[in-house]
């Protein structure tokens, strides 16, 4: 019987206790408000749009309540153009664009994304971001530029086509004269080639080559030109180019919004980013591949692998650009070398190391 007495008295008493703990710790645990950063896109609609969004969509989930990104498309804000100023100066928390978009403040940025081939493809490149001193020298540049600004970059994208044109390209002469679309050094080179060129946003390519302000154009993939409505511009679609043979996104956070936050909500933002990286590759590669059977069959577009001829073509442009800027811009020479350094290195393993796929996908689909 006392021990019966001794057991609820215990029991009695720790009721007592944790009821007493419980309402000591309750302060303690009150939820934290939600941070909300607002990025702009520079996309409409289409895949890219859902890219951005993807990403988005990891970051809140993992968060956990504690940070959620508000994702805007193209020009709610701000005009494409006027993007990076305006994370630089708060008005956006962040940006989700290419760094084409913005090379016009130095043609250095055009090396992170829509640079030089030096027989790599975007992974590689990306592996020279995050393991061979990339990511230090783009901080080196926005510190020379002044711009308060924390980026990361993801996505590595399939090299570009050549793009679309009046005729079948089977010599680089049929290019000379062409008013021609695209962005980045890509301007650089096809001007050395004898193109005149006109850089212009996603949107506006399919009207203006229907009106004629444009002879031709490119803009990244076949589900975006699919989406564009190029195939009711032209039935000439040239896959392979180097012009722009290696590209990423670039998500960009103003610096001083993200060094605000806790470093665990940093490291969100930040491996998200690889996170994506894989999906977007995995998801993306499957959609181009399945519409440009649709702008072949469905659409009666013609698609043509671009000729090697104009692709060396393309190098030897690439070597004059990449000359004439290095010779005015120390900084420039500097990215450069450690590129090519890194892409000595990496391609010498991976192209002694690689089995030459094409043979076996010939093998089974003839």
């Amino acid at each position: 019987m006392k021990t019966d007495q001794s057991r609820r008295k215990f029991l009695k008493g720790s009721a007592v206790a944790a009821t007493a703990a419980g309402g000591l710790a309750a302060p303690a645990i009150a939820t934290a408000q939600t941070v909300t950063l607002k990025m702009q896109a520079a996309w409409g609609g289409g895949i890219f749009l859902e890219n951005a969004q993807s990403y988005v969509d990891r970051v809140n989930a993992m968060a956990g309540g504690a940070l959620q990104i508000e994702l805007l498309p193209v020009d709610s804000v701000v005009k494409t153009s006027q993007m990076q100023d305006a994370v630089h100066r708060g008005v956006l928390d962040a940006a989700h664009y290419v760094p084409a978009y913005w090379y016009s403040k130095s043609p250095v940025a055009s090396l992170f994304g829509t640079g030089p081939c030096f027989g790599w493809s975007s992974q590689e490149v990306l592996g020279w971001v995050h393991y061979g001193g990339g990511m230090d020298l783009f901080n080196e540049l926005m510190e020379n530029l002044g711009l308060n600004l924390v980026s990361f970059f993801n996505s590595p994208m399939p090299a570009q086509p050549l793009g679309w044109f009046k005729e079948q390209i089977t010599d680089a002469a049929q290019m000379k004269g062409l008013k021609y679309r695209t962005v980045g050094l890509a301007a650089d080179v096809l001007l050395e080639m004898g193109m005149s060129v006109v850089q212009l946003p996603g949107g506006e390519i399919q009207p203006a080559m229907k009106s004629g302000l444009i002879d031709a154009a490119e803009f990244n993939n076949p589900t975006s030109d699919r989406d564009f409505g190029m195939q009711d511009v032209s039935k000439h679609y040239h896959l392979a180019s180097f012009h722009q043979s290696q590209e990423f996104f670039e998500i960009t956070f103003n610096k001083d919004k993200y060094n605000s936050l806790p470093e665990e909500l940093q490291a969100i933002l930040r491996y998200a980013s690889e996170a994506e990286n894989s999906n977007f590759y995995w998801h993306n590669t499957k959609r181009y591949s399945e519409d440009l059977v649709k702008l072949r069959e469905e659409q009666g577009v013609n698609v043509y692998r671009t000729p090697d001829g104009v692709m060396s073509d393309q190098l030897a442009a690439w070597d004059k650009v990449i000359d004439r800027i290095s010779a005015e811009d120390e900084f420039f020479a500097k990215v450069i070398d450690s590129q090519k350094s890194y892409a000595e290195t990496v391609m010498n393993y991976l192209n002694l190391n690689q089995p030459d796929y094409k043979l076996a996908y010939q093998h089974y689909f003839g």
